[in-house]
């Protein structure tokens, strides 16, 4: 029992770090871009201004300096978004 949880965890890691690597080469061939002011608490993608240090740190949804990738061309049709920080 023991190993077959170990297993399935190794798997699922695998599964998330392929996913991150692919959504990561996506921004760069700039399928998505980042868009502020989307995402829900903790739910950011990466570091979002004073107070936080990387992804899942931000601290109230819709946090303006926070931002979560989108599919380029959709953040400014959502309500709260943007491309650049506003104060």
């Amino acid at each position: 029992m023991s190993n077959k949880i170990l297993i399935t965890g190794a798997i699922a890691a695998a599964i998330t770090i392929a996913g991150v690597t692919s959504f990561d080469a996506e921004a760069k061939g700039k399928k998505i871009e980042k868009c502020y002011g989307i995402a829900k608490a903790a739910q950011n993608d990466c570091k979002a201004g004073p107070g936080t240090s990387c992804a899942g740190t931000s601290t109230k949804d819709g946090q303006k300096d926070a931002w979560m990738y989108a599919a380029k061309g959709s953040c400014t049709k959502i309500v709260g978004g943007s491309l650049t920080i506003e104060k």
